[in-house]
């Protein structure tokens, strides 16, 4: 490849957050101009990291990270900084640039059609859905049409026509495109190959092509390393037998076995460095809440149609053992509808008292950022048993490391499965599910797809991942948008 047609690269970087464990340990790899390229690995590998050497924004340890001259960059976050949220779409537009331009309205408007939003310049962002806001920060990231473009989770919260403008948008784009995400097919419809950060040796191999069959090309070169240390293995342990068997013998069977001292050395540098593939967390189940009464009434809707509100009666109560699936475009209402209810600020919406209530938020704001991981693991239980939160948290893949780590440090896959492990040690009669598939690795998601179908408890879940919802039975689908004719 041609030095010049090269964007980013990466000459044995190091960089971590603490020297005993470094995120990326002597990674070389590069990207040429106009690529688009899936950046994949496990939650915690530091795919979000590496995004950040990229920009600048962190600084390597070892090894350099070169850029082509003039080269600009632009991240698409995955979530809204809190300090925007007091601000006007204009006022959060108007950070991109150093002089606002006299057309800023224009730009803004021909960039929010890009994301299929429809948003007025004075409206707050602390007013707009979890989706919407989603759509604002890619909207963010295009409108400096940078020469490299950073995706992080750009699906999340996003219904289908959201992914289908962005899907559309990118392909036409002309220059470099580097995007996290767990999306098989918004990726497969773009990307030309795929970055992989092993989370294990700190290395980054590249694979070209397209993402699902890259993902089946990796786990099958997986085998056959494996199939070949084992036959390798054998070799080793057949030639070392026969080394000690030789080596008392004198005169030509010495001699004998000093050769087969040499094809073990020999066999033992063939071996293989069989890279471990991404960890899948077990299946698990989420204990109820015993609770016999019914556990929530909702009696009307407040649905947002063009930024305005409209309120729909309806009439549903929900009890032990029934799942409500809530769908609607992004903006209608549906996230709103989840926090009044569980906040009890809801005058058409109430849990009965008594009810252990267990809330997925896509932002993870009903986290404590500031404690540490086993404490928030420990705060779900009455009479906190070490044991049983490190045994929970190993199931998550929350090792003691990441429990001793603060929530706020933790990646957001991490931060999701955490969330997950309090559900295993809260028992709660009601679960509530905002976007549950945000940020998770796609190879957990079937696992959690099948603990919550099982759960016996009341559930109401939002989700635009329909392959996952797919996967699980409800007794009531209530779609906003057909309440409001």
């Amino acid at each position: 490849m041609a030095q010049t047609n090269v964007v980013v690269r990466f000459d044995d970087v190091t960089f971590g957050y603490t020297k005993e464990n470094p995120l990326l340990n002597e990674a070389s790899f590069s990207v040429r101009e106009d690529a688009k390229f899936t950046l994949m690995g496990q939650n915690g590998a530091g795919k979000s990291t590496l995004f950040k050497l990229i920009t600048g924004e962190f600084k390597a340890d070892k090894g350099k990270i070169h850029l082509s001259p003039s080269a600009t960059t632009a991240t698409a976050k995955q979530v809204m900084a809190r300090e925007h949220l007091s601000e006007t779409v204009l006022e959060y537009f108007a950070h991109v640039f150093d002089t606002v331009p006299y057309n800023i309205d224009k730009q803004i408007a021909d960039i929010l059609d890009v994301v299929n939003l429809s948003a007025p310049l004075d409206k707050k962002i602390e007013d707009f859905s979890g989706g919407q806001q989603a759509r604002l920060l890619l909207a963010y990231a295009l409108i400096q049409a940078p020469d490299i473009l950073l995706l992080d989770e750009p699906t999340n919260n996003l219904d289908r026509d959201g992914i289908d403008h962005l899907t559309a948008f990118l392909i036409m784009y002309p220059k470099t495109v580097l995007v996290i995400s767990h999306d098989a097919d918004f990726l497969n419809s773009f990307t030309e190959g795929v970055l992989h950060l092993d989370v294990y040796t700190g290395k980054v191999e590249r694979y070209d092509g397209n993402y699902s069959d890259v993902v089946e090309e990796i786990a099958a070169r997986v085998e056959r390393d494996r199939a070949k240390n084992a036959r390798l293995l054998k070799t080793i342990q057949d030639r070392k037998d026969k080394v000690n068997f030789f080596a008392h013998k004198g005169g030509k069977m010495r001699k004998l076995a000093s050769k087969l001292k040499d094809e073990v050395a020999e066999a033992e540098e063939n071996m293989v460095g069989v890279r471990r593939d991404d960890r899948t967390i077990n299946d698990f189940t989420i204990p109820v809440q015993v609770f016999k009464e019914p556990m929530v009434e909702i009696t009307g809707v407040k649905v947002i149609l063009n930024h305005e509100p409209h309120h729909a009666d309806i009439n549903l109560v929900l009890r032990r053992k029934q799942h409500l699936l809530i769908e609607g475009p992004n903006g209608i209402g549906k996230s709103t509808l989840l926090r009044t209810l569980a906040s009890g600020q809801s005058e058409d919406a109430k849990i009965f008292p008594g009810v252990k209530v267990g809330y997925y938020k896509q932002d993870f704001s009903g986290l404590d950022f500031s404690e540490t991981a086993y404490n928030s693991l420990a705060s779900m239980m009455d009479q906190p048993d070490n044991e049983v939160i490190r045994r929970t948290g190993a199931q998550f893949l929350l090792n003691g490391d990441v429990l001793a780590t603060k929530v706020g440090a933790l990646s957001e896959g991490q931060k999701g499965l955490l969330s997950f492990a309090r559900f295993v040690l809260q028992e709660p009669g009601l679960l509530i599910f905002d976007e549950p598939t945000n940020h998770i690795n796609f190879r957990h998601l079937p696992v959690i797809a099948r603990a919550i179908d099982k759960y016996e408890g009341c559930m109401i879940m939002v989700s635009h991942a329909h392959e996952f919802v797919s996967q699980m039975k409800f007794d009531t689908t209530l779609d906003l948008s057909k309440l409001i004719k």
